[in-house]
């Protein structure tokens, strides 16, 4: 094997990489996690993890593991009181339970789906809270690095 061969690939633009993560709040609440289950696998700049998240982990390689705090503005962003909406009882199908922490699906102008969650029900009023549940909160991101590969590598199955 050459020394080229045995060099780490390094995370980094353009690098498929499979890992294990947990989100934890940082009270020690544990949001959600691959340990118990497949690892993830994305590759970075997709757009599919937060580019804080993502930065983070730049220069890592398979066997590294690392946790890493991201502040709210990284993360979901900031709570935004702008984001709360009221609208009247009648705009809701009947029959539809309206009770704080439910989550509604709404369109958007152009039919794109936007979750919603109730935040309080006031006499006909009910207020609609569209900020990203983690919005405001400071994350934690425990992660293991399990492979690094070039994104347009084909895969390697281990077989076993």
């Amino acid at each position: 094997m050459s020394s080229i061969d045995s060099m780490p690939v390094l995370i980094g633009k353009n690098k498929r990489v499979t890992l294990h993560f947990s989100v934890v709040l940082l009270d020690g609440t544990l949001l959600d996690t691959t340990k118990e289950k497949d690892p993830a696998t994305f590759v970075v700049g997709d757009g599919n993890l937060l580019p804080g998240f993502e930065e983070s982990i730049y220069g890592l390689k398979a066997g590294d593991k690392r946790s890493v705090v991201l502040e709210a503005e990284q993360a979901f962003g900031p709570y935004n009181d702008d984001n709360l909406q009221r609208m009247h009882r009648s705009r809701f199908k009947q029959g539809l339970v309206l009770e704080p922490g439910t989550v509604i699906s709404f369109a958007d102008k152009s039919k794109a789906e936007i979750p919603g969650v109730i935040k309080s029900v006031e006499g006909d009023d009910v207020v609609i809270d569209f900020n990203h549940p983690l919005a405001g909160r400071d994350l934690t991101f425990e992660v293991e690095i399990i492979n690094v590969v070039d994104a347009d590598s084909q895969a390697v199955q281990i077989m076993s």
